[in-house]
This record gives structure tokens, C-alpha cells and sequence, in this order.
């Protein structure tokens, strides 16, 4: 039985149109190609300028029949009400909707109508069948966060469960915690791999700590995909060592999906089936393949809510062999983390934040951006910026989120900020530790 694609069409998600749109788009010869994502850009343009008065009002006087003289998108523009965002087509009780993680510093709620989201996942299912991975039979082994109240918890337990998947804690790395992830794997048959980069290199340390490697007592794995973060040659080399399987490099966003995923053969290949990739300059405009740039990209089918020259905050650059109908990804930068050490000698991925600071992103603080910074192995800082000042009662919250989820007595300083300091990139490092 699809358990997966069962509960996805539950949900409301035309897999199986999808399914066949991907068919149609797979064999397509590079003319019919370059002639299929001329028309969709030209008609989630239209739809978007006629249905969705957000994206009307971003292109007035502007000439809209020019694709580079089109609006860049940023986070901030769009950290406003859904409901202010939506196409007329749509309410939010006919969509998908979610919110990105905020490892950029500027975290939003966005939406995708139902046939945008199936794209997603029939993507997904689609380059995980590369390295023999069905996401209906597949058991996973799961390196992500969870969020630690009882509903939002079972509730992710629940879609781990339709997933076919068990998730590992990313909240606590300490030698106990993994000895108790490599029992795990010893007695379960898992297939494959999946998670945040950082908490899979610990797990590999770990093994090399104990001169394990992970095929020789759990034989059914075949690949490990690593997402979220950077993955340093270093620590694919040390991956490859531990694990005795194909490291698979995952680049993706929550609000547009899979955005390239590396082939058997290293490429670094950029999903061109729903998305469609640019690399900008400074002045937004198009930089030659080979050089890096801006990342934007343009969601081809998303018609509850305008994706288009969307800017992510990275930076990096498309392979001189890319053409438009197989781009190939040559070079990325951000999106690291670094390790959260504690007093108690207990390690965290940095994205571990992401779940304390879901507690300052209420409406009433409206907290647009922030960052922590570790500045002592019991001390944090936290610099936020919104438009009124953290109460008493919201810091406390950050603090037994804290308690929660890494360990009591640590120090939180509270400092708000008009502007916070970027990167050379753009965005925001959401964590850094100067330890």
C-alpha cells in the first residue's frame, strides 16, 4: 500500500496529476523545453498580476513584459499578513501553508496552492528514485528537530509514522544519545538517511570515535542525504568512511521545495521541473554561467501565492555546463550552523534555535528578525528586531524554551536592535558560538 501518496491525496494534493505533469515535462526535447518554461513564466506573471493584488502593486510602472526588469522578492517584503499575500483565488483554507524555518534570520508564513505542493513532492519522490529510495516503502532514518509540546510533537510522530520514518533528536549529540541512535540502527532495517548536516557529521564522528561503519551492522542502508546546511568536502570524506554509502548533497527551501539534488555522478542538479533558477548581480542583473551571484528563483506553478524572482539570501553560482533545461549547481555558500556546546558537555545543531525562537515570533512582540550568539559556554545573546520591545513574560518564555531544550541555568541576554549585522551574502546567520 502508498501510505505516503495516500495521505498526501487525503490532504487534498493531486499527486497523480502531478505525477503526469512530470511525465509530460521529462520528455520534452531541449526546444520544447526552453518553449514550455517561456510560456509558464509568462503565465504565473499574468495570473499573478490579475489575481493577486500584493504582486500587482510591487509591479506598478514597471514594464511587465521584460522578465529582468521584474520585482525581486525578498523575506522582508514579504514578512506581512498571509491574507495581504494571497491570490483573490484563494483563502487560506484551500491552500498549504507553513513557515520557513528562520535559519536566514527572517523567518515568514507562506503558501502554496495544491498542485504547486504535489509538484514538490512528486519532485521529491522522483530524484530519491535515483539511489532506489520509495518514499512509500523506504524506512527512514531521520536526523531533524521536533517540536517538544505534546500536540505539535504527536502530531509530527503521527506524519513520521505515514512517512515511513523514525526521527532522531537533534536537541542533545552527546556520546549517550548517539549510543543509543547506533542501537537503533542495529536492530532496525533503515534504507536510507535524512537530515540536518551538522547532527549527521556528529553521528559519523561518533562512529569513528568507536571504529564503526554503519553498513557493516545496518546492511540495508543504501544512501545518506544531507539537507539544511553546508556539506565541507571534510566531512563528506568522513561521511563516505563512516557510513560505507553515497553521501547525497539536498539543497531545498520549505516554501519552494527541492531546489537541487546531486545524481550518481556528483551533480549538483537544480530541480527545473517547477522551479526555475537565476543567478543575479547586485543590480539584479544576470550574472554568466560560471560566476557567482544571488540566488533567485522562480516557483512555475504556485498560483496561491507569488514565488517569482524570489531571492533566498544565498549565494552561488551555475556550472558553465548548465542550459536551461538541466542547470546544474556549482557552488554554494551559507547556510552552516555551528554546534551549540553546553556546560554539561551536551552538543546541539544550531538550528536547534529554530525551535526556542518559534516563542519570540509572536504577533503581539512582531518580531521581523533575529540572531543568537553564543559569547560563553553558559551565556547567549539574544539581538532581535521588531517593532515593540520584548515583554518580561515573552522573555521568560525564551528562557523555559531554553530549559526545554537544552539545559537549565544558561544566561539570555535580551537586546533589541533597529538593524542587525548580514553576511557578506545578505542573510542573517541565525546562530554563531565564539567558543
Amino acid at each position: 500500500m502508498k501510505l505516503f501518496e495516500w495521505s498526501l491525496r487525503l490532504k487534498g494534493f493531486p499527486i497523480n496529476e502531478a505525477k503526469k505533469t512530470l511525465n509530460v515535462i521529462e520528455k520534452l526535447t531541449t526546444e520544447q523545453y526552453n518553449n514550455y518554461l517561456s510560456k509558464q513564466l509568462l503565465a504565473i506573471v499574468d495570473f499573478h498580476l490579475k489575481h493577486t493584488p500584493f504582486y500587482k502593486s510591487l509591479c506598478k510602472g514597471i514594464d511587465t513584459s521584460n522578465w529582468n526588469d521584474l520585482p525581486v522578492l525578498n523575506k522582508s517584503s514579504l514578512q506581512q499578513p498571509l491574507d495581504n499575500r494571497l491570490s483573490d483565488k484563494y483563502t487560506p483554507k484551500t491552500i498549504y501553508t507553513n513557515k520557513t524555518s528562520g535559519s536566514s534570520g527572517t523567518p515568514f508564513v507562506f503558501a502554496k496552492d495544491n498542485f504547486a505542493h504535489a509538484m514538490t513532492w512528486v519532485t521529491f519522490m522522483q530524484r530519491y528514485g535515483w539511489f532506489n529510495i520509495d518514499l512509500n516503502t523506504s524506512k527512514q532514518a531521520r536526523f531533524y528537530g521536533i517540536p517538544l509540546d505534546t500536540k505539535e510533537y504527536y502530531k509530527e510522530r503521527f506524519k513520521d509514522w505515514l512517512g515511513n520514518r523514525y526521527r532522531f533528536s537533534v536537541f542533545d549529540l552527546s556520546d549517550d544519545a548517539l549510543e543509543k541512535v547506533l542501537r537503533k540502527f542495529k536492530r532496525t532495517q533503515f534504507n536510507y538517511i535524512n537530515g540536518y548536516t551538522s547532527a549527521i557529521v556528529q553521528f559519523a564522528k561518533f562512529l569513528e570515535r568507536k571504529n564503526i561503519t554503519l553498513k557493516t551492522i545496518c546492511p540495508t542502508l543504501n544512501v545518506c542525504i544531507v539537507t539544511s546546511e553546508m556539506l565541507f568536502d571534510d566531512d563528506k570524506k568522513l561521511l563516505e568512511q563512516q557510513f560505507g554509502i553515497p553521501i547525497v548533497n539536498e539543497y531545498g527551501a520549505a516554501e519552494l521545495g527541492l531546489i537541487a539534488f546531486q545524481d550518481k555522478h556528483n551533480n549538483w542538479l537544480v530541480n527545473s521541473n517547477h522551479l526555475y533558477v537565476e543567478i543575479l548581480d547586485d543590480n539584479n542583473k544576470p550574472v554568466p554561467y560560471g560566476q557567482t551571484g544571488k540566488i533567485v528563483i522562480t516557483d512555475l506553478y504556485n498560483r496561491a501565492h507569488p514565488f517569482i524572482r524570489y531571492e533566498l539570501g544565498d549565494l552561488g553560482s551555475l556550472s558553465t555546463k548548465s542550459t536551461l533545461q538541466h542547470p546544474v549547481l556549482e557552488k554554494l555558500t551559507g547556510r552552516t550552523n555551528d554546534l551549540v556546546l553546553l556546560p554539561s558537555g551536551k552538543k546541539a545543531t544550531g538550528l536547534t534555535f529554530y525551535y526556542i525562537t518559534k516563542t519570540v515570533m509572536s504577533k503581539e512582540a512582531n518580531v521581523k528578525e533575529f540572531i543568537i550568539e553564543q559569547l560563553e559556554i553558559d551565556t547567549f545573546r539574544v539581538s532581535y528586531v521588531a517593532t515593540e520591545t520584548l515583554t518580561e513574560a515573552q522573555k521568560e518564555a525564551v528562557q523555559q524554551a531554553v530549559n526545554t531544550y537544552l539545559e537549565p541555568n544558561l544566561k539570555l541576554y535580551f537586546e533589541q536592535e533597529t538593524v542587525l549585522n548580514r553576511q557578506k551574502s545578505g542573510k542573517l546567520k541565525q546562530f554563531t558560538s565564539y567558543l
